[in-house]
């Protein structure tokens, strides 16, 4: 006996359940590790609860996705390497240069950013451009891409350069003559500086703009090379939405 065939309401609705299946399926995350560090204000630790800017909208794109995560703060060299090693890592806020492309899948931008070598106001330093700063002790992060685009361009750690874990380290250096330069983001500058009770505009000289820094496009989510592209694309379709929803511009309002 010829088995009976569907009728077309009947293919219809097995093509749909499919497709629907296919879909799910597809824009499946498995088990993800979100890593960070302490970069106020974008990222870092207050009354034990992890917050800031890039942290909300990192936040916001997990409820968006329906993905549940627990964020960990660590040492910015620390969060890199599981990023470089580990599959199913995401971390921010990362910048996004030509030298790292390759090494991750790239989400997309969660903050705009702006990087400045600066000096102490008591001990101003004129710069006319990068190459005047060999002179001189320049404090950095460990693997930050402050750091990462100062060795790019021959700087050397020990020697023109100063490594350290913490960002609020290197402002106290800067202030006691430990150093003589500094590069940071802008808000991560005027944040430190107002944590330790001082104004930044009295405090800091901006002696030179980072332009290539900027160029890059600001603080970035990104996930290890070994995460799938089903993952990734699942939280590009997230962090879009909440653009386009206006959560996004919620939070920075907050923030800025």
């Amino acid at each position: 006996m010829t088995p009976p065939t569907l009728n077309h309401k009947a293919r219809s609705v097995l093509s749909g359940a499919v497709l629907l299946c296919l879909s799910i399926c597809s824009s499946y995350a498995g088990p993800i590790r979100v890593v960070t560090e302490e970069l106020p204000p974008y990222n870092m630790t207050r009354d034990g609860q992890l917050t800031g800017m890039s942290t909300e909208v990192v936040q916001a794109v997990l409820k968006q996705v329906n993905v549940q995560a627990s964020i960990q703060s660590m040492p910015w060299a620390r969060a890199y390497d599981l990023a470089l090693h580990d599959p199913d890592v995401l971390i921010y806020s990362i910048t996004r240069t030509p030298e790292r492309e390759h090494l991750f899948k790239w989400v997309g931008t969660i903050a705009s950013s702006r990087w400045y070598i600066y000096s102490a106001a008591s001990h101003p330093v004129s710069l006319l451009d990068l190459n005047d700063a060999r002179d001189w002790q320049t404090a950095t992060v460990n693997e930050d891409v402050g750091e990462q685009y100062l060795i790019g361009k021959q700087f050397v750690i020990g020697k023109q350069l100063q490594s350290s874990n913490r960002y609020e380290l290197n402002y106290q250096k800067l202030q006691t003559g430990h150093v003589d330069l500094w590069i940071s983001d802008e808000l991560n500058a005027d944040y430190l500086a107002r944590e330790a009770g001082d104004e930044p505009e009295r405090t800091l000289v901006q002696s030179l703009r980072v332009r290539e820094l900027e160029e890059a496009g600001g603080f970035n989510m990104a996930f290890s090379a070994g995460t799938a592209d089903a993952t990734v694309q699942l939280f590009q379709d997230g962090l879009n939405a909440i653009r386009e929803n206006g959560t996004y511009d919620a939070i920075a309002r907050k923030w800025n």
